[in-house]
Parts: C-alpha cells; sequence; structure tokens
C-alpha cells in the first residue's frame, strides 16, 4: 500500500546538517552551509519529477514572493534520487528562474547527493519515498519542511497550494525555534495506482474534488448561520 508513504512528522527531530551535497553548481555545500545560523525551508523531491514536484516549488515560490520581508531565512530543495547529476538541479534552477528570482529571502539551491546522504535527512524529517519499477518515477508525499536555526524539525507544510499566510507563520515558527503539534496525516503522493490500468495516475483529482466538496459545505454552513441570525 501506499499509506506508508505519507510524511511521519517528527517537530524536535534533529536534521544532519553536516551531511556533503553539491549545489547546481557543483559546489560541495550542507545544509548548514546553506542555512548559515537561519531558519531553512527544505523541499525533498526530485528535478524529473513529471507531476507534483514541480507545482509544489511554484505554490511555495509564490507565497513567498507575496511575503515581502519574511526574515531571515535558507531555501534547499533536496533531490531524493541519488542518481541525478548537477545538470539535471541546473536544469530545474533553469527551469523556476522566473518564479524563484521574485522569492525576497533569497535564492533556492538546487542538491543532489549520494543515497546515504539523502537517506540520512528525508529519515531525519520523516520522508518516505519508493521507486515505481514500471515507470521509474518516485512516489513519495508532497511537502515542504521548516528547520529551526538549530538544526531541528520545527513544522511541516503537507500537501500543495501554500498561502503566504501559512508560509509566513511557519517560517516564523521555525525562526522562533517552536514545534508545531503533530497533525493528522495527509497523503498527497505524486502518483496514485489505478488497478484497472495498472499505472500510477495523478491524485491531483481527487484533492481538487475534496476542496469542491468542502467548499460547498462551508458555503452551506454560512448560509445556514446567516439565515438562523436574520430568523432570531
Amino acid at each position: 500500500g501506499t499509506t506508508g508513504l505519507a510524511y511521519q512528522e517528527r517537530p524536535g527531530n534533529p536534521v544532519p546538517m553536516t551531511v556533503p551535497f553539491r549545489d547546481e553548481n557543483g559546489r560541495v555545500v550542507s545544509l548548514a552551509d546553506i542555512a548559515q545560523g537561519r531558519a531553512l525551508i527544505l523541499v525533498p523531491a526530485y528535478y524529473d519529477c513529471t507531476s507534483l514536484c514541480g507545482l509544489v516549488r511554484m505554490s511555495l515560490y509564490s507565497a513567498l514572493a507575496s511575503l515581502g520581508n519574511a526574515g531571515n531565512y535558507a531555501l534547499a530543495i533536496l533531490s531524493i534520487d541519488p542518481q541525478e547529476t548537477i545538470e539535471s538541479a541546473r536544469m530545474a534552477q533553469r527551469h523556476d528562474q522566473h518564479a524563484s528570482e521574485r522569492v525576497r529571502g533569497g535564492a533556492p539551491h538546487y542538491l543532489t547527493g549520494a543515497a546515504a546522504n539523502i537517506g540520512a535527512v528525508t529519515s531525519a524529517v520523516g520522508f518516505h519515498d519508493r521507486r515505481d519499477p514500471l515507470s521509474g518515477q518516485f512516489l513519495h508525499p508532497a511537502g515542504v519542511v521548516f528547520p529551526s536555526p538549530r538544526g531541528t524539525v520545527s513544522n511541516y507544510l503537507l500537501g500543495i497550494g501554500y498561502t503566504p499566510a501559512q508560509v509566513r507563520s511557519s517560517l516564523r515558527r521555525a525562526q522562533a525555534g517552536l514545534l508545531a503539534q503533530v497533525g493528522a496525516p495527509l497523503l498527497l503522493l505524486c502518483f496514485h495506482f489505478d488497478e484497472t490500468t495498472g499505472r500510477y495516475t495523478l491524485e491531483t483529482m481527487k484533492v481538487l474534488r475534496l476542496a469542491a466538496v468542502l467548499t460547498v459545505l462551508t458555503l452551506l454552513g454560512l448560509m445556514a448561520l446567516l439565515f438562523h441570525r436574520e430568523r432570531t
């Protein structure tokens, strides 16, 4: 099943900040080098992803661009695929350039690395993935992790579609070293297994349908409240 692939939230857990990776320019860097004592926005994903990874980055960049000065933070995209190269990271950077250059907190770093180093970080933040042998694509949850300046997990934004207010709140919690309470697991995978076709298909339509239902229920509740107030 895919339920084991949901983020296992681990607020307070130390992140291995000193293991080496390579950035899009081929330089050896660690998360500590990137953070430099600041709160960190960490996005585990991969660059050859054909579905939600790009949407996660675009949603995050859009929210950050709307924040203006959100304080001191750093931003790192970490490839979960040890086979990806510096050129993969560079291509993702070029693809994102128009959106990411509007982020005032500084340019994102696009990292690649060895399997053991990737696994050390993803395990620490409770991120799980599995490669589909047929397509070669990874099944993994969508979300963003906010480590504190001390290098411990502060909080998460799971799924996609982040608002500026959500990102601002998550950043402030991370900057203050506060730990968020663990919420109910949210499983939004890049792919979902369809037994009728034997392939993984985008889960996005399910999310959109759920969002539509919740919107309708909210509107109905608001209308009922207004009607009740009018009568009283």
